[in-house]
């Protein structure tokens, strides 16, 4: 996966160019998971008998006497006991890496990937959910919903972007081989590898720089390592059965030989998906092996003794290889994946697997549900976001009593931020709606829960 330094903050742009994503939800009233999670719809069990027969009052289906009330009360406990649950402790997880994207692809600081390795994380969440329905369905259907999820919300994306792109002049010839632009065209329907994006527009002047489209297609090298990822799992997950150990930790060997020339793609395009799978593969796979009840089989010390020597060689290496600001851990492949797999796997070992909000916490519900319920939208249209806050911001250079008196709060990023999120709210309600599309339920444009349903988001289906 290769990446551009990020541009740090100035008066006359704050937009970090293509990095990874330092980054598959619920409606009204029922959240769902990520890019391709199921409906937030409780069940009951695979295979739950049917409901007892009512017979005449005080009997059950056979005529015995005071069995009716009793059988029913036992078989709705162990339905409500059985039944998938959300865990709100992952739904956190994401909302905070949703949240730290934004800000480190704004900011450009080389520490926050350190400080949570979004992208890791949220690969691991995905993985996790993958594995629990092929645990429930057939292959098949499993990776035909994951695609429905999510592909409508880029599709939306790539009628408007390219729209706006063919009307300033990106054509066939941008490439320089026409035959090929339109074969490169077809990545936005199906993302199989990174769609193409003009370099340079015209832009909007005043609302959006030149430099839009581009950072438009910033994100989506993540949506073609996530398909690539979910058309892999039913391979993985029957590797992870038989051998987990070696399956875990392939990715990483792989990133090792892919690090020290021991293997070379001669392919950009290829070279990026491999490259992608080696670095963050793990982290996926160790989702799916928390599902399995795989990582319960370690000793209880093992995790906490082992992983912390993982993540401080993996950022040693970092240290040693240039890390900066400009050139962080999304430059340093091996770095990344080890530091990644090893905050992942202390993630998940200390899981607390809340199915209801701790006190504490409950405040954070319906902000966490909007988050979850929109994590394509909010990771899809954020970089645009960034780029129109940033280009309005500097307008104020216009007005010569603010430049004279507050040169440093037009050379905040802090204000970019703030309207950064608050055109990604706008895109929420604009084009959040194709989630619920994608997934079958009636669109919602600010899903924010029910009011008052606080604890029994926990009932839920992730």
């Amino acid at each position: 996966m290769s990446t551009v330094p990020p541009a740090g903050p100035s008066p006359t742009t704050r937009v970090p160019t293509r990095k990874a994503f330092d980054m598959t939800a619920p409606t009204t009233p029922t959240p769902t998971g990520p890019p391709g999670a199921e409906a937030a719809v409780p069940t009951g069990p695979a295979g739950a008998e049917a409901a007892v027969p009512a017979g005449p009052p005080g009997t059950d289906a056979t005529g015995a006497p005071g069995q009716t009330a009793r059988q029913s009360t036992d078989q709705a406990a162990e339905t409500t006991r059985r039944a998938p649950s959300r865990d709100r402790y992952f739904d956190l997880l994401r909302a905070i890496a949703l949240f730290r994207v934004v800000f480190y692809h704004l900011m450009g600081w080389a520490w926050l990937p350190v400080l949570f390795p979004s992208m890791g994380v949220m690969f691991a969440l995905a993985g996790n959910l993958m594995a629990r329905s092929l645990k429930r369905r057939p292959p098949i259907e499993v990776i035909r919903g994951r695609m429905r999820r999510l592909l409508p919300p880029l599709w939306l994306l790539g009628a408007i972007g390219v729209t706006g792109m063919l009307l300033q002049g990106w054509g066939p010839n941008s490439e320089g081989h026409p035959g090929w632009w339109w074969l490169h065209l077809t990545f936005w329907i199906l993302p199989l590898s990174e769609p193409p994006a003009a370099d340079s527009l015209a832009g909007v002047h005043g609302f959006v720089g030149g430099d839009w489209a581009y950072e438009l297609a910033v994100p989506l090298w993540y949506i073609r390592a996530y398909l690539w990822f979910v058309l892999l799992s039913p391979a993985l997950l029957k590797a992870l059965r038989v051998l987990p150990w070696a399956t875990i930790l392939s990715p990483v060997v792989l990133c090792a030989a892919l690090e020290f020339g021991y293997v070379t793609i001669p392919s950009t395009r290829l070279d990026s998906t491999v490259s992608d799978f080696a670095t963050f593969g793990a982290c996926w796979i160790l989702g799916m092996a928390h599902q399995e009840g795989i990582l319960k089989r370690i000793p209880r010390y093992a995790v906490p003794s082992l992983a912390p020597a993982v993540a401080l060689l993996g950022l040693w290496y970092a240290l040693t290889h240039g890390f900066k600001a400009g050139h962080d851990l999304d430059d340093i492949p091996f770095g990344q994946a080890l530091w990644s797999v090893s905050t992942v796997l202390l993630l998940l070992h200390f899981s607390p697997s809340w199915s209801e909000w701790p006190r504490r916490l409950r405040r954070c519900d319906k902000l966490v549900t909007l988050l979850n319920s929109r994590a394509v939208t909010v990771y899809l249209w954020h970089n645009v976001c960034i780029v129109a806050a940033a280009t309005m911001w500097d307008q104020l250079w216009g007005f010569e009593v603010l430049e004279v008196h507050t040169p440093w709060l037009l050379e905040s990023s802090w204000p970019v931020l703030l309207v950064t999120w608050i055109l990604t709210a706008g895109c929420i309600v604009c084009f959040g709606w194709m989630e619920d599309v994608a997934a079958k339920r009636k669109p919602s444009l600010w899903p924010t829960g029910s009011a008052g349903r606080g604890a029994r988001a926990g009932a839920h289906r992730a």
